[in-house]
């Protein structure tokens, strides 16, 4: 069943043309000649309920324009948003019941409030019950590590905690959609890991629909079954990690350490990418020669110090289609 449905959605901006030159700015204002930039292209998706999707993109791309249409703060120029039944500029405080928002770089919490007061004003002005607002904090204490730090102001908590707390304060009225802007970024390597486990386990156990817009595509791979990427407005891939990699970048690295790189022989459909000491990157494609087969090669006759066979990154593979798209 979709939770979200996007159809023709199309955004533009105006902004007044500069006019250079004696008496510019009075000829701009009586002429009211406009630049158009249409942020947002016509973009049709929809997504299922209790999905975790990633949307890519360089800065520029459309995708916070899309996440403001699809929150309701921003009214598209043309084409259709529904998120679970309801349109979201419509019905702005019947969708903003309906969803949690994460922004990575502001919090929604008050700043000099401990963090459970800041959770007991957000209870109150989403009118939950006193039994629904126990059960809901007690549940994203648990999960989220919250005991140690609901007491401290805001303004006092690590970068870590301060994101767990904005993640509480997006889920505690138990929304269907949550939409999470660089929610890992600026984190340390331990808090970030958390962070993810926090994020894979809420979709997983409470069927939470999750609509991710980041710039660590670490935080994809871990996270997202399905990936949908933008460009100057545009649609340029809705689809799994594992069929993009295959359609961009269908090979695999052996990287090997040799002896002596000069006995290295030439093998068939295997080239050699990269050289550096006794360091020797080979490429192949695996739908045509099998790993096993020239990890067997190399090793017949050589002396291998070390060998790993690397399969592409996604961060790799975006490069790639942005280099192509230009």
């Amino acid at each position: 069943m979709s939770i979200i449905e996007v159809h023709g959605l199309t955004k533009e901006f105006h902004r007044p043309r500069r006019v250079d030159g004696r008496f510019g700015a009075l000829r701009s204002l009586v002429t009211r000649q406009k630049v158009v930039t249409r942020a947002v292209d016509g973009i049709d998706f929809r997504m299922e309920a209790g999905e975790f999707v990633g949307y890519l993109g360089p800065n520029g791309a459309g995708k916070s324009t899309t996440i403001k249409m699809l929150t309701g703060v921003l009214v598209p120029t043309s084409g259709t948003v529904e998120v679970a039944g309801l349109v979201p500029w419509r019905d702005r405080e019947r969708n903003a019941r309906r969803i949690g928002v994460v922004f990575g770089q502001r919090t929604g919490l008050w700043w000099d409030l401990p963090l459970s007061d800041s959770l007991w004003v957000l209870g109150r002005l989403y009118d939950l019950p006193a039994a629904r607002y126990r059960e809901s904090l007690a549940q994203l204490a648990a999960v989220l590590d919250l005991d140690g730090f609901l007491d401290t102001p805001v303004r006092q908590l690590s970068l870590g905690q301060r994101v767990r707390g904005d993640l509480a304060a997006a889920l505690l009225h138990r929304p269907s959609v949550l939409y999470l802007d660089e929610p890992t970024i600026g984190l340390d390597v331990v808090t970030r890991d958390r962070v993810r486990a926090t994020l894979a386990g809420l979709n997983r156990d409470f069927g939470t629909t999750v609509v991710l817009t980041t710039h660590d595509l670490g935080d994809v791979e871990r996270l997202c079954r399905r990936i949908v990427i933008i460009d100057h407005g545009r649609m340029r891939y809705d689809g799994d990690v594992a069929a993009l990699k295959a359609r961009h970048a269908p090979y695999r690295d052996l990287v090997v350490h040799v002896e002596d790189p000069g006995t290295l022989p030439d093998l068939p459909g295997v080239r050699r990418v990269e050289q550096a000491g006794s360091r020797v990157r080979l490429r192949f494609d695996p739908a045509r020669v099998a790993p096993g087969d020239v990890v067997a090669r190399v090793l017949a006759g050589q002396r291998v110090l070390d060998l790993s066979v690397i399969e592409p990154d996604l961060a790799t593979v975006v490069a790639g289609m942005q280099d192509e798209l230009g």
